[in-house]
Parts: structure tokens; sequence; C-alpha cells
């Protein structure tokens, strides 16, 4: 079978997203299968897990982590936040999800209020801008945390002085989603393309001393990604952000060529079992039916999208 036609057998949160940005389906068509996504496949069994009390949860007090996690997965599928479904889910969290560490100031503290890491930082934005969620002093936070190279870095607060790959994809994630939300501003608009120059002057993956591969990791490609960052993720952004290729994305574009099979899926690769990543999932008893080194429909979707991103803006 090849990549499209199974994507468009897919579940309701692929198959609109194909739908949408691989065929010419019409827009009712899309709105009709996005619908979908909270009352069948995996939109409706995540949403389905949830607490009395909204929250996300296996039996451990963090539950800020596991319930920040599953509105990123639905943020990702693409569940239309004006449904009833999605905006109960998230008065909830609202009202019900907070921060915890005894030993931080921001202890007890709302999630859509943030934390201090801009990697933590830059994903509640993204969730709480797209679900509607006032998060403009996260916003103003991260403008203030930008580095003299254009990135950010959790670290900074511990002496460094260089951007970081991982924190920088989640705070331009997180820019994006915001400036869609509210129109942006100039001040978000300039940071944000200074962050993705970060990744840019760095072909995507390389060090911009020496140009060495930065980590092997880089060239795998995860779903969910959680705070780590991979080439097809970074892709991802500059496509979503409308930016025009050019010519130091070129080696990314190559790398998720050589992943296609002779159908043109893409793997699943390096699930990150011991971050919280997919140890939080396997708690929650929630999976995506992939398994590593076996075409994944999410990677298959970003790549195709990407590459034709790609040869569209050549």
């Amino acid at each position: 079978m090849k990549a499209l036609e199974w994507l468009l057998a897919a579940d309701p949160a692929v198959r609109w997203q194909a739908l949408r940005d691989l065929t010419d389906a019409s827009a009712e068509a899309v709105a009709a299968e996005r619908a979908r996504i909270a009352t069948a496949g995996w939109g409706a069994r995540l949403l389905a897990l949830r607490r009395e009390d909204g929250l996300w949860d296996r039996g451990t007090p963090d539950t800020e982590w596991i319930t920040l996690l599953a509105l990123v997965m639905l943020r990702d599928m693409g569940v239309d936040a004006s449904s009833e479904q999605a905006r109960n889910a998230v008065a909830l969290v609202r009202d019900n999800a907070t921060w915890h560490n005894p030993r931080a100031p921001w202890n007890g503290r709302p999630v859509f209020a943030g934390e201090v890491e801009p990697c933590i930082n830059g994903r509640v934005v993204t969730v709480g801008a797209y679900f509607g969620q006032d998060v403009t002093s996260i916003v103003e936070r991260l403008l203030g945390e930008q580095m003299a190279d254009g990135g950010w870095n959790c670290e900074q607060e511990n002496g460094s002085t260089r951007g970081s790959f991982h924190t920088t994809i989640n705070v331009l994630e997180g820019l994006l989603e915001h400036e869609r939300a509210t129109g942006g501003s100039a001040e978000v608009t300039a940071a944000r393309e200074r962050g993705q120059e970060y990744l840019l002057e760095r072909r995507m993956l390389r060090r911009l001393s020496n140009g060495e591969l930065i980590d092997t990791a880089f060239t795998l490609f995860s779903f969910p990604t959680g705070w780590h960052y991979d080439a097809l993720r970074g892709l991802e952004y500059l496509r979503a952000a409308g930016v025009t290729p050019d010519a130091r994305v070129a080696e990314a574009i190559e790398l998720v060529r050589s992943k296609r099979d002779v159908d043109g899926r893409v793997p699943l690769e390096n699930p990150h079992r011991s971050e919280m990543v997919d140890a939080r999932l396997r708690d929650l008893e929630f999976g995506l039916d992939e398994r590593e080194g076996r075409p994944s429909h999410w990677n298959t979707l970003r790549a195709m999208r990407v590459l034709d991103w790609y040869e569209r803006g050549r």
C-alpha cells in the first residue's frame, strides 16, 4: 500500500491532516474528518482516560506532566479546540492542574501560568494558545530569556551561554502557536525569526563552530517527541511557520528522503523509553499502535508534507 493511501486509511487524527495537507479534499471533507477525533480513535481514547477532575493520572502526585503530555498529543492530533469535548477538557485542566514541587516557588501554581524552564514553558504556551488560554505572561518571560545566539536553553540559569536545539524548538512552536491565536506582535515575530535562524545557521543538526553533527539522536525521528529535538521536528516547524526553504535545510531534507521505504513510509525511531514520553504513555496505558522500526503513520505524514513544502518552495 502506497504511503498516501496508507495514511488515508488511518486514524482520524492522521487522516484529516493527510486530507488537508496532501490532497485536494474540500474544506468540508477535511472538517468532517477532523470532527471525528474527539469521538473516535486515538483522540477519543485519550480523552476517555481522564479522572473526574479532568486530569490524566496513573497514581502519582505529579499529574501535571502526564496532563501536559496528553494536551500536547491532542494538539498534535488536531482536535478542534472549539469542540465541546476540547473546551470541557481544557476548562478542567485550567481549574485543577497545578505544578507539584514543594521546594520551588511555583509549587501549586496553575499549569497554564507556567514555571521557570523555557523548554517546559514553550510547551505550556503551545497547548495554552492552541486551546484558548491566556499565556501572555509566559510569552513575555520567554522573550526576555532569548540568548545572544538566538536560541533558548533551560541551562541558562546554571550558567550556559549557548542555545539548545531541544529548548529552542519547544519555544519556537509555542511562539508560533501564540501568534496564530492572538495575531502576534512585532516583538514576538522578531524573536521567533531569530530563533529559527539559530536552527538554520546550524543546518538543522550541526555545530556552528565546526560543522560536526551535534547528536546522532537528531537524525532519528520520534513521535511523540516530548521535549526532544530531531531534524524532522525542526523541518515541521519551518513548514508550519511558512519559511521559504533554502540550501541550509538540504541535508536535513535528504535525511528525511533516506528514511522512506519502497512505499514512501517512514519508520518510528528512538521512542525515548526512559524519558517523560513513552514511559508516561505506558503509565497511562495509552498507545498509538506504532512500534520502533516499523512504518509510522505520524512520521510518514510529517515527512510527506515536509518534502512537499520543500519541493514547492524551491
